[in-house]
């Protein structure tokens, strides 16, 4: 057994559950977006990890004997590496665990502006192969609104060019991020950035407020009403409805769903459209999670 020196808390994507967290940041560089509370502690503060202690990390791993297939670079912003930082991190990591077989991180599409996919097919062939991008919506209001710093744009192109590269990307959507006024354009867009951009993971979340509302609101000024459970089904029949993905695997089984969607879209579209239908006529029918289970 061995304790690496973190940063509490560290975050990373429930897939990553049995991976090695090598944590090459602290929190996050933007840390502006109203949704996220994530990175909002003083000890959060961003800040990058000198190499030196990133490789004494990797070398402790190696001597515990520890076997270790996947890591995960933590934190919320290990992406805003130069290029040639995140080269000396890949190649630290194939000298030091030889049999890592993959290397993911999270990605804020502004940090992938100034990397050309020359890069990042140099950083996939070192094993950093998938990028978990946080898009929250495709609608440009919606972005502004939540102060993400980003637009239908930037996301698009970020997501091509990992496409390009030969890599992966996972795509978060938040469920209800734009409360009942921009709904469906929400789901729409998002569904439309999805579309032209084929990513290989699609999942989503519902936007929630654990320690209140109060900043979230600012930015809609006052408007933002948050949806009921038949809202966010609906609102999930629209995305769903408006998807046209050519073999992207769709999750909606986070703790924060009530209802629990799992399959490959296109092919499985039908099916979960119905499933919606079924929670949205007839909710008592339906397995839902309970309301003292969500967010766990």
């Amino acid at each position: 057994m061995i304790q690496l020196p973190y940063t509490e808390p560290v975050f990373r994507p429930p897939s990553e559950a049995r991976s090695l967290i090598l944590q090459v940041t602290n929190g996050c560089s933007w840390n502006k977006c109203t949704f996220c509370e994530m990175y909002t502690q003083p000890q959060k503060r961003f800040r990058l990890k000198p190499q030196q202690e990133i490789e004494q990390e990797l070398e402790a791993v190696a001597r515990a004997g520890i076997p270790v297939r996947r890591i995960f670079l933590a934190d919320g912003d290990a992406m805003t590496l130069s290029f040639r930082r995140l080269e000396q991190i890949m190649q630290a990591i194939r000298s030091t665990l030889p049999d890592v077989q993959r290397v993911s991180s999270y990605c804020l599409p502004r940090n992938l502006k100034n990397k050309s996919v020359e890069q990042l097919a140099a950083l996939r062939a070192l094993g950093l192969e998938l990028f978990y991008v946080g898009c929250e919506s495709g609608d440009d209001l919606v972005l502004e609104r939540v102060n993400k710093g980003e637009n239908f744009e930037t996301s698009l192109a970020a997501l091509k060019k990992i496409k390009a590269a030969g890599s992966k990307s996972s795509v978060m959507i938040l469920n209800g991020m734009g409360g009942k006024r921009y709904s469906k354009q929400h789901a729409v867009n998002s569904a439309r950035l999805m579309n032209q951009s084929q990513p290989e993971y699609l999942s989503t979340l519902v936007v929630s407020f654990p320690t209140g509302m109060e900043r979230y609101q600012a930015g809609f000024n006052g408007e933002f009403e948050a949806l009921d459970q038949a809202g966010l089904f609906q609102e999930m029949y629209w995305l769903l409805d408006t998807l046209e993905l050519k073999s992207t695997i769709f999750r909606s089984d986070h703790a924060s769903n009530y209802l629990v969607l799992k399959g490959t879209l296109n092919r499985d579209k039908q099916r979960l459209l119905q499933k919606v239908r079924d929670a949205l006529e007839t909710p008592d029918a339906v397995a839902l999670r309970p309301e003292w289970m969500r967010g766990l």
